[in-house]
């Protein structure tokens, strides 16, 4: 009998490659574990290398690194249905260079890299889902440099609410703004000027 947050995980699986089989879902089902953490657990830190990638089931997760003045810089915000991995350094089993630490009470499950692999040559199915997942990655990374390339403050917040409409009472202003690159006090500003238009 698999778990109900294994299912909403195999039904990742499902949409994102619709021609999946039982028996590569099977395959999935055995070889994963389910985490639990609290409110300001890591999930993992800088320097350790991510054995297992994380499928976020529920809960929030933020990434960041410390600066060299000591602040912590958000990179990233991982929500339900979502992964959580330093996806470069995970796929070389490189050390992490962020900080993954839930924001909420979180549940995750983690495919250990060597099955992940192993099921990749396989299942033809697998395969391709990760395939399809990395391209993800890579169009979301690349949005995020973009962003900063050629919008504006104003335009990243915009854009950033949009994509992730559930996320406004769930983060903090300080994390929102250091992730935006931004000063708390201008977001603010944008948020109190975009309520008066």
């Amino acid at each position: 009998m698999r778990s109900k947050e294994l299912e909403t995980y195999l039904d990742h699986y499902r949409m994102v490659c619709p021609e999946i089989t039982e028996e590569e879902l099977t395959y999935i089902s055995d070889v994963v574990h389910i985490s639990a953490y609290k409110s300001k657990d890591f999930y993992l830190k800088e320097g350790q290398v991510q054995t297992s990638i994380g499928f976020l089931v529920s809960g929030l997760i933020r990434a960041f690194y410390v600066d060299e003045k000591g602040n912590e810089i958000s990179t990233w915000f991982s929500k339900e249905n979502e992964y959580v991995t330093d996806y470069p350094a995970y796929i070389r089993q490189n050390p992490a260079k962020f900080h993954f630490q839930c924001i909420e009470p979180s549940v995750v499950i983690n495919l250990p890299y060597m099955d992940m692999q192993a099921g990749y040559r396989k299942f033809k199915n697998l395969e391709l889902y990760g395939r399809l997942v990395a391209e993800e990655v890579v169009v979301l990374l690349q949005s995020r440099i973009e962003s900063f390339l050629f919008q504006n403050a104003e335009q990243r917040y915009l854009d950033f609410m949009s994509r992730n409409p559930t996320l406004f009472n769930r983060i903090s202003l300080t994390d929102l703004s250091s992730y935006l690159g931004i000063e708390r006090q201008s977001l603010s500003r944008i948020r109190k000027s975009l309520t008066q238009k």
